[in-house]
């Protein structure tokens, strides 16, 4: 299977993603936005499109990020869309994906930075990729906004923070705004990007934040299993 991974930052690494890729076989590809690397033009070729996160959002800033064309992107993805090939938005990338099927990205109701738990609903329980997280999974978490949602949109998890956690556009069109892809070094290099003393003042400040020192003392394995188990199910169907 030949996957194209999205870049959007250095700091935002495909972790879990990545080595479940490379532990199948698969052929790997990438575009790397920050450093100003062109989308392909088409799909053809590609079986699986991953869009990563970044401090961006669906919006054009080219004052801050001159190197990021969101609209480009979102082109892109409608052309995977249309091509039905498997999809899988993470954060940024979700709600990417969610205006490429028309809907608009939101903020989300609390900040969420940390591993905080998500439930799965009732078409959560009864996806037959997603089931295997059981009624709850602690999961990681670094966003301040949301995906958007469509008619045909389903909401398959929540978390006290936010309403939106992951949500199937279609069989094979799934919007993950959980990081079940952390690992030690993607969150070292999250905190170094955010700042310690900036983590830790939002943690005083907002109830959904953890310290550098609670993350960098979680535990990512069980989430990255849960990971491999959806992408391994996604992929088999």
């Amino acid at each position: 299977m030949n996957i194209h991974f999205i870049l959007h930052e250095t700091f935002e690494v495909p972790g879990a993603y990545l080595k479940w890729a490379q532990d199948r076989g698969h052929n790997i590809t990438s575009t790397k936005v920050y450093e100003e690397e062109v989308l392909p033009e088409t799909v053809e070729g590609i079986d699986f499109l991953i869009v990563m996160g970044g401090p961006q959002s669906p919006d054009e800033d080219r004052q801050t990020f001159p190197y990021y064309d969101p609209n480009a992107e979102i082109v892109f993805m409608q052309k995977a869309i249309a091509a039905d090939i498997y999809i899988v938005g993470v954060c940024l990338g979700a709600q990417l994906l969610s205006v490429a099927y028309g809907g608009k990205y939101e903020h989300s109701p609390e900040r969420e930075i940390g591993v905080f738990p998500i439930t799965l609903t009732d078409d959560g329980l009864a996806d037959e990729h997603v089931k295997g997280f059981g009624t709850t999974l602690n999961t990681g978490h670094w966003h301040g906004d949301m995906p958007g949602l469509t008619d045909n949109a389903v909401v398959l998890a929540t978390s006290q923070g936010c309403p939106r956690q992951i949500i199937r556009f279609s069989p094979k069109h799934y919007a993950f705004q959980a990081h079940l892809e952390f690992d030690s070094q993607a969150i070292d290099l999250l905190i170094t990007a955010d700042g310690e003393e900036h983590l830790r003042k939002q943690n005083k400040e907002l109830p959904f934040v953890q310290t550098p020192e609670q993350l960098r003392t979680n535990d990512y394995s069980e989430m990255n299993k849960k990971l491999y188990d959806f992408l391994d199910s996604l992929t088999q169907a």
